[in-house]
């Protein structure tokens, strides 16, 4: 089976090429892609792919609109680190997903699911861009969350969250006021009910507000130091994989 990756960062691309290579050692794959753009063209000049992992949100753009330039009939699966609205939207289209950071395990079910499709995608069914694009668009998330705390339970907005963090092995919230209340969730599942628009994953620990965002400094071995308007427990740093994405969550707002 021929496979093309479409991915703009460069160390998820390698870790999905290397589990495919291991779980699918005749799998050959044909191309690694990081833009939209590199996408269609290559798409548009060479024989399609029997499967293609793509993730949702490259570097100038939502992938769906690759859709919209070329025809896929081969099946794809997305890779996303998106909430829930991403899940349900590709789940009702008969395409399946994997979410960031996806396992071994993972991926092999996705080959399976994949596999089993294979009549339904031989069809050259597509997916519905514009019902995936409006439940993608708005990504509202979760409004607010139920706390308890000094035995009486409250909601915190989702507003007045400034950053949502790993405390002595708990999801802890930190309101703008310095308030802090601890939740029944990881921070994995926290993440995925939260607008990707407003909240950012530094790293395994941290989950920051856009508007808690005060200032970024270029650090040592091509990091950044992100600064809040409220102290953090920890210096919060991001690797140098994750600084693109960072500035680019920065930008478009």
């Amino acid at each position: 089976m021929k496979i093309v990756i479409i991915e703009d960062e460069i160390k998820a691309a390698k870790s999905l090429a290397n589990l495919i290579t291991k779980i699918r050692p005749a799998a050959k794959i044909t191309a690694q892609l990081q833009s939209i753009e590199s996408a269609v063209s290559y798409l548009s000049e060479n024989e399609q792919p029997g499967l293609i992992f793509m993730d949702i949100q490259l570097s100038d753009g939502l992938s769906f609109e690759i859709f919209k330039s070329v025809k896929i009939n081969c099946p794809v699966v997305f890779c996303t680190a998106y909430g829930e609205y991403t899940m349900d939207a590709i789940k009702a289209n008969g395409i399946d997903y994997i979410l960031k950071p996806f396992s071994e395990k993972e991926l092999t079910d996705a080959f399976e699911k994949v596999e089993n499709f294979k009549n339904f995608f031989q069809q050259n069914t597509r997916p519905d861009l514009d019902e995936l694009l409006k439940k993608l668009g708005p990504d509202e998330g979760k409004k607010s969350f139920l706390v308890f705390k000094n035995n009486k339970y409250t909601t915190v907005q989702t507003d007045q969250i400034a950053f949502i963090y790993i405390r002595n092995d708990s999801t802890t919230i930190m309101t703008f006021q310095q308030q802090e209340y601890t939740l029944t969730q990881s921070l994995d599942q926290v993440q995925s009910m939260l607008s990707s628009k407003q909240f950012f994953r530094l790293n395994r620990q941290y989950l920051i507000n856009f508007s808690a965002v005060k200032e970024v400094e270029h650090y040592f071995d091509r990091k950044l130091f992100v600064t809040l308007t409220i102290p953090s427990p920890d210096k919060l740093l991001i690797g140098k994989e994750k600084t693109s994405n960072f500035l680019n969550w920065l930008e478009n707002r």
